[in-house]
C-alpha cells in the first residue's frame, strides 16, 4: 500500500493544455473562497466544467480536507444524488436514516469544496441536497455546474459566457483566447501547424463563425487531419448559409422528421454547438454515426469490450468496433481514459445528448438499453460467481469502474417488466454491496427491486438474502433476520438448496450480531452439517453458505470464551481461503484471530492479524470491515498502554461507524471492550487530552487514519 502525501480528493488530472480564461479562473476561485455555494451557468459546449475543475485545482490548498468531483451526468434518477455523492467519500450510509443526513454528519467538522458537476437534469434534487448539506455543514462550500442556477438564496451565478473572438485587423500573434484554443488544438492534430499571414483570415473567420465556444472549436480542429483549414473553413462558412433551413433535416443537423422550431432568440452559440456538433456527425461515416448513437446508452466510462458487447450487431462487426472507437477519438468525439485497468472511453454531455437524439429517431433505444442492462447483468453474475476466489481485487477494480453503468441498468430495469432482471441483477451484486462499501446502496435497490417485482423464483430469493446481508452489515439485525426468513421460506418452497443454504447462513449472521448465540449455533451447525460441497453451483467452490456460517460460530465461541475452538474454526476457514486465492472473508477470519490473541492477552500478535484484515479491507473499501480492525487495533494499543494511539484509533473507528450503521455492528462485546479501552485512555490522557488525540482520529482522512493505523505514518 502506498501513504499519499497529497491534498486529499479525487480530482482527475488535467487531459489537456489549459488556454485562456485566467481573469474567470480567478473570479471563480475568488468566490469560492468566500461564498458558500458558486455555480458555473452557460451552454453546454461552453466549457464549464473545464472551468470549475481549473479553479477546483487551484483551491485545493485552502481546503483542510480536500476538494471532491461528483459526476451527475451519469445519473438518471435524482434519488441516487445522495449515493454519489456519499461514494465519493466512502459514505455507505445508515439503514435507519436517509443518506444525505449521513453525508451530512460525514462532512461535520471537515473543511472541503464539493463540486457538482452537470446539475440541470436533476436540479430539483441538486437544489434539496445542496441546501441541506449546507445548512448542517459549516466547513463545506459547494462549486456547481448547470445550464440553469439552483435558485438558492445563498446562490452565487457565474454565467460562463464563450471564448472572446479575435480582432478582425489583427496582424501581430494571437491575442484572443478562441483563436489560441484553436491553434493549440489544430497543432495537436497536426503536428507543425503554426498561424501564419496566409492561414490567419481562415483561422479568425472559422472562430467567428464558431462564436467562440469552446467544444465547437475542438470539434472543428479535430477535422484538420482531414481536410485542410481553408476547406474547412468555407464548409463551415456553406454550414451556417443552409441552416435557412429551419429544420436543417436537409444537411443533417437535425431528423428529418423534427417538429419543434428553433427558437429564433436563441444567442448565437446555441446555434454555433449545434451546428459543429451537427456538421461533426455528417462527416462521420455511416458506421461511425451508427456506434456513436449506440454509445450513448453508456453512461460514464466504459471499455472497447463492453462496446463489443452492446453495440456490436449484423450492421456493426465486432471486428470493426477498435477502428471505429479510434477514428471517433480521433474526431473528438469521445476521450480516450487510458487507466491502470486498460483503456476506457467517455463521451461528452453534450454529445451525448446528440447521440441519444439519433439513437431515438432510428427507433433503436430500446432494444440497446436492453443489451446495455443484459451486459451488465452478466457482468454481476460472472462477478457473483468468481468473487469468492483469487480474483476479487480485479472484481473490485472492474465492478467499481462500471458501477455508473450498473446504476443506469439497474434503473431501466427497475422500468422493463419483462422478466426479473431487476431482482437478478441487484441480487447477484450481493459482492459489491456488502464487501466494497456499498452496503447503503444496495439496501435501496434490492428493495425497490423487490417491491417492483413479487415473482417468486432464484432472483427473488437471492435478492433477499443478499438483502439480510446488507442490513447485518448495515447493524439492522432484525431486519436481516427477517428478510433471510423469507429468503429461506421462499428457497425451500421451490426446492432451491443452494439460495435455501445461503439463506440459513444469513440468518446465522444475524441472529450471532444480535446476541442471540444459541440460534446463531443451530443455524451455523446446519449449514455445516451438510456436505462441504452439497447445492454448490460449481464443483470445488468455496460456498459463500459455509464461510458465513463459519464466522457466525467462530464469534460464538469467541463470545463463549472457547478460544480453542474458535480458532481451530477460524484456522479451518482460512485455510480453505487460502486455497481459493479468497482474501475477503479470510480477513475476517483474521479479525477474530485477533480477538483470540487479545483475549490470550498476546497483543503482538493481535496487532499482526488486525493489519493484516485492515490491509484487504480497506484495498475494497468495505467499511464495516474497516470499522472493527480499526477498533481491534485501538484495542492492541490499550494492551500495550499507548492511551494516545487508543484515543487516535478510536476517534477514526467512530468516523466510519458514524457513516456505516451502529457501532462495532451492535456486538454487545465488541461496544463493552471498546468502551473499556476509552476508559483507560481517559484516566491516562485526562479528558481534554483524550477528546484532542479523539477528534485528531475522528477528523482524519481515511486514507491517512489506515496508514496511522497500519504503522505507516
Amino acid at each position: 500500500m502506498v501513504v499519499k502525501d497529497a491534498q486529499p480528493g479525487n480530482l482527475p488530472a488535467e487531459t489537456s493544455s489549459w488556454v485562456g480564461r485566467h481573469s474567470e479562473v480567478e473570479r471563480v476561485r475568488r468566490m469560492c473562497a468566500r461564498s458558500q455555494l458558486v455555480t458555473l451557468t452557460g451552454a453546454g459546449g461552453v466549457g464549464k466544467t473545464r472551468l470549475a475543475l481549473k479553479a477546483a485545482r487551484l483551491l485545493t490548498s485552502r481546503f483542510r480536507h480536500g476538494v471532491w468531483l461528483v459526476e451527475l451526468s451519469p445519473l438518471h434518477e435524482g434519488g441516487l444524488l445522495a449515493h454519489a455523492i456519499a461514494e465519493s467519500f466512502r459514505v455507505p450510509g445508515h439503514p435507519a436514516r436517509p443518506v444525505i443526513e449521513s453525508v451530512a454528519e460525514y462532512l461535520s467538522g471537515r473543511e472541503l469544496l464539493l463540486v457538482l458537476d452537470t446539475c440541470e437534469h436533476l436540479i430539483d434534487d441538486c437544489r434539496t441536497v445542496t441546501e441541506a448539506l449546507l445548512a448542517l455543514s459549516p466547513g463545506l462550500k459547494v462549486l456547481a455546474t448547470s445550464r440553469r442556477p439552483l435558485d438558492l438564496h445563498i446562490e452565487q451565478v457565474v454565467t460562463v459566457e464563450p471564448l472572446p473572438l479575435p480582432v478582425r485587423t489583427a496582424r501581430a500573434a494571437p491575442e484572443s483566447d478562441a483563436l489560441t484554443l484553436l491553434t493549440v488544438r489544430a497543432a495537436e492534430a497536426v503536428p507543425g501547424f503554426a498561424v501564419t499571414d496566409t492561414n490567419r483570415g481562415d483561422l479568425m473567420r472559422l472562430c467567428a463563425r464558431l462564436e467562440g465556444l469552446p467544444l465547437a472549436i475542438e470539434l472543428a480542429a479535430a477535422r484538420l487531419r482531414e481536410l485542410p483549414l481553408a476547406e474547412l473553413t468555407e464548409r463551415m462558412d456553406d454550414r451556417f448559409t443552409v441552416l435557412g433551413d429551419p429544420d436543417g433535416a436537409r444537411h443533417g443537423t437535425a431528423p428529418a422528421d423534427r417538429t419543434e422550431p428553433i427558437e429564433p432568440t436563441e444567442p448565437p452559440w446555441h446555434r454555433a454547438l449545434r451546428t459543429a456538433v451537427g456538421w461533426s456527425h455528417e462527416l462521420c461515416t455511416p458506421p461511425e454515426r451508427l456506434l456513436w448513437a449506440r454509445l450513448s446508452v453508456f453512461a460514464g466510462s466504459f471499455d472497447a469490450a463492453a462496446v463489443r458487447r452492446v453495440c456490436a450487431d449484423e450492421r456493426l462487426p465486432r471486428e470493426d468496433v477498435p477502428a471505429l472507437l479510434a477514428a471517433l477519438v480521433d474526431k473528438s468525439i469521445l476521450t480516450w481514459l487510458p487507466t491502470g485497468g486498460g483503456e476506457r472511453y467517455r463521451m461528452l454531455d453534450t454529445i451525448r445528448e446528440y447521440g441519444v437524439h439519433w439513437l431515438h429517431h432510428l427507433g433503436e433505444e430500446p432494444e440497446l438499453r436492453r443489451r446495455h442492462r443484459d451486459g451488465c447483468l452478466d457482468l454481476a453474475r460472472q462477478g457473483g460467481a468468481d468473487w469468492l476466489g483469487p480474483d476479487q481485487y480485479h472484481w473490485y477494480d472492474r465492478t467499481h469502474a462500471e458501477h455508473d453503468n450498473l446504476r443506469a441498468a439497474l434503473e431501466f430495469s427497475l422500468t422493463d417488466k419483462e422478466g426479473t432482471a431487476a431482482l437478478d441483477l441487484a441480487g447477484s451484486l450481493w459482492f459489491f454491496w456488502c464487501a466494497c462499501g456499498l452496503a447503503r446502496e444496495g439496501q435501496e435497490f434490492l428493495e425497490r427491486a423487490l417491491a417492483a417485482d413479487a415473482r417468486p423464483g432464484r432472483a427473488r430469493s437471492r435478492a433477499l438474502w443478499a438483502l439480510a446481508v446488507v442490513l447485518v452489515c448495515l447493524g439492522d439485525r432484525e431486519g436481516g433476520a427477517a428478510r433471510a426468513v423469507e429468503s429461506l421460506t421462499a428457497a425451500e418452497r421451490d426446492g432451491d438448496a443452494y439460495e435455501a443454504r445461503v439463506a440459513l447462513s444469513a440468518y446465522a449472521a444475524a441472529k450471532s450480531s444480535a446476541g442471540d448465540l444459541e440460534a446463531a449455533e443451530a443455524a451455523a451447525g446446519e449449514v455445516l452439517s451438510s456436505h462441504p460441497g452439497a447445492a454448490a453451483p460449481c464443483p470445488g467452490e468455496l460456498p459463500l453458505a459455509t464461510l458465513l456460517a463459519w464466522c457466525s460460530l467462530g464469534h460464538v465461541y469467541l463470545v463463549r470464551g472457547e478460544l480453542d475452538r474458535a480458532v481451530d474454526l477460524v484456522g479451518r476457514m482460512r485455510a480453505a481461503c487460502d486455497r481459493r486465492g479468497e482474501r475477503w472473508m479470510r480477513a475476517y477470519g483474521d479479525f477474530f484471530l485477533a480477538q483470540a490473541e487479545l483475549k490470550r492477552h498476546r497483543p503482538a500478535a493481535a496487532r499482526r492479524h488486525a493489519r493484516d484484515a485492515l490491509e484487504v479491507k480497506h484495498r475494497m473499501h468495505d467499511s464495516l470491515g474497516i470499522g472493527l480492525t480499526v477498533a481491534v487495533l485501538a484495542r492492541v494499543a490499550s494492551a500495550e498502554g499507548q492511551a494516545e494511539r487508543v484515543a487516535r484509533l478510536l476517534g477514526l473507528a467512530d468516523q466510519v461507524w458514524d457513516t456505516v450503521g451502529e457501532p462495532q455492528a451492535g456486538v454487545t462485546e465488541l461496544i463493552t471492550a471498546c468502551q473499556e479501552c476509552e476508559r483507560r485512555a481517559r484516566d491516562v490522557l485526562g479528558d481534554r487530552g483524550f477528546r484532542t488525540a479523539y477528534e485528531a482520529g475522528r477528523a482524519q482522512a481515511l486514507d491517512e487514519g489506515v496508514a496511522y493505523a497500519l504503522g505507516r505514518a
